[in-house]
């Protein structure tokens, strides 16, 4: 599973940023690898750096199931790790709902 991060210009992507979104990512997804592809990370400031606000950090994944459509999901939150935490939890329930559906059919 390949994890891909995307920063806007007022959140700085620094490797060790990219690092620290691929472990949160395969420690909650990792029992889906063999059926993910890729998980697209997006984190942007919504007040665009200029003014604060209680949750103005975005997190938008979108995880390309092998032969399906992209699944995705946001959220958001006061910091970037709350943010790809919540985010994460989220695309992990998408992912299991979706994976079981097909199971079942």
């Amino acid at each position: 599973m390949l994890v891909t991060l995307n920063t806007d210009s007022n959140i700085d992507g620094t490797e060790a940023l990219a690092q620290q979104v691929e472990a949160v990512i395969q420690g909650t997804l990792g029992h889906l690898s063999q059926h993910i592809t890729r998980v697209e990370v997006h984190l942007s400031d919504v007040n665009s750096g200029s003014k604060g606000g209680p949750a103005d950090i975005r997190c938008l994944l979108e995880a390309r199931p092998a032969g399906h459509q992209p699944v995705a999901v946001s959220h958001q939150a006061a910091t970037v790790a709350q943010t790809v935490d919540g985010a994460v939890d989220k695309l992990k329930h998408a992912l299991e709902r979706l994976l079981g559906q097909l199971a079942a059919q």
